[in-house]
């Protein structure tokens, strides 16, 4: 059996997405800025995706410049509400611990450069909190940027309300809504967001196109140089057929959202109970105020990146809560940032189910996964010493 459960690392580009695209491709191949007849259907193709696109998360069509991806995004948004903030004498920015890391890489090299960062604390459960975001605030905050739905345990965060507590202190909300946008119903206006990262591959949409919402009043600063696209705020050709894809696939996962996250929560909450039957495991994160399709466990006495193997000779495909940088093994930021010692950290597994989800495969990961944990802690001599007293349990 075949099993794909790494939706959270990309997703399977739909039947629309990949129609919309062909057509593009085969029939509207002309560039944008092209002053032909071919050329300004492709101009309309795009124009016609940016309003699609800011109908859904309640945005104006200008107020969309199109990406390369989220990471782009990420990194225009913040270095946007940092020179905004510098411009203003205002220096200090706040974001948390458990960003994804093209956040939390953009603002360290910020913080070099002479910004102060508080990163807030998300606590076991991995939600932020509002009061504490609040209290961080001061005279010389220029913006926040806190993730809609983290990448790695799905925990859903209350964008509704830390947006309002930053409208209040005038300062600059971004949202990194990669995981979000597609899944999870966003409203930039009622939910005072002034800024918006997302990438089409989340939500069945082709890779390398992604677009940034951007408030109108916010002066933008550009990255990519070399071109007046997307009015000046970011050079280069436009990705026509990746932009049309992206737009029919939002459309279509909007349209299904409410059928599809009734039916892979009901499956992730089953799966959760199978994998709750393991001893010494642990859910990461609230169980509830997570994304449908995310559940995040960490097994006490084993190394995340061992399921993994095993697992994909099963035909099923995860990822693991740890993470290679710089040609060393590390637990994930994330984990640690909720409070995960560094030995559970590494015996952690994420499965990110689609809307395609069958109980039948559900059993297949559930009976796997706990063989194959008996398999590898069979072997491991830290799990030797915790049954033999010698080390302590940390999970129960």
């Amino acid at each position: 059996m075949k099993v794909y459960a790494d939706n959270a690392a990309t997703t399977k580009m739909s039947k629309a997405a990949i129609e919309a695209m062909t057509d593009c491709l085969d029939n509207c191949y002309g560039n944008p800025s092209g002053f032909y007849s071919l050329a300004q259907r492709a101009k309309e193709r795009v124009e016609s995706a940016r309003r699609e696109i800011a109908e859904v998360i309640n945005a104006e069509p200008r107020e969309i410049i199109f990406t390369s991806g989220g990471s782009e995004a990420d990194n225009q948004a913040i270095l946007t509400a940092a020179n905004i903030g510098k411009s203003k004498g205002k220096m200090h920015i706040i974001t948390s611990a458990f960003e994804h890391h093209a956040v939390l890489h953009t603002i360290k090299k910020l913080e070099k450069s002479g910004f102060s960062v508080t990163y807030l604390p998300v606590h076991e459960n991995g939600i932020v909190s509002p009061e504490e975001l609040e209290q961080a605030i001061t005279e010389q905050t220029c913006f926040v940027s806190i993730m809609s739905a983290n990448n790695e345990i799905g925990t859903i965060q209350p964008i509704s309300e830390i947006g309002a507590i930053c409208k209040k202190h005038g300062v600059i909300f971004h949202t990194d809504a990669v995981q979000a946008v597609g899944h999870l119903n966003i409203d930039v206006k009622s939910q005072n967001i002034d800024m918006l990262s997302a990438s089409a591959h989340k939500f069945h949409g082709p890779k390398g196109v992604g677009f940034l919402y951007v408030r109108k009043g916010i002066r933008v600063s550009t990255l990519i140089e070399g071109g007046a696209q997307e009015k000046g705020k970011r050079a280069g050709t436009e990705n026509v057929a990746g932009i049309v894809s992206m737009a029919a696939a939002l459309k279509e996962s909007v349209k299904n959202m409410e059928k599809d996250n009734a039916h892979m929560r009901e499956i992730r909450d089953y799966l959760i109970k199978g994998l709750s039957e393991i001893e010494h495991s642990a859910l990461n994160g609230d169980a509830k105020c997570r994304l449908a399709g995310n559940l995040n466990f960490s097994f006490e006495g084993i190394e995340g990146e061992s399921i993994l193997i095993l697992l994909d000779q099963k035909g099923i495909c995860a990822s693991s809560g740890s993470a290679c940088t710089s040609g060393a093994l590390d637990p994930s930021h994330v984990l640690l940032a909720i409070g995960r010692v560094h030995d559970v950290a590494h015996g952690s597994l994420r499965l990110t189910v689609g809307e395609d989800i069958t109980k039948e495969q559900a059993d297949y990961i559930i009976d796997n996964v706990k063989n194959i944990v008996a398999h590898l802690r069979s072997f491991s001599p830290v799990w030797r010493d915790l049954k033999e007293g010698k080390r302590q349990y940390i999970l129960p």
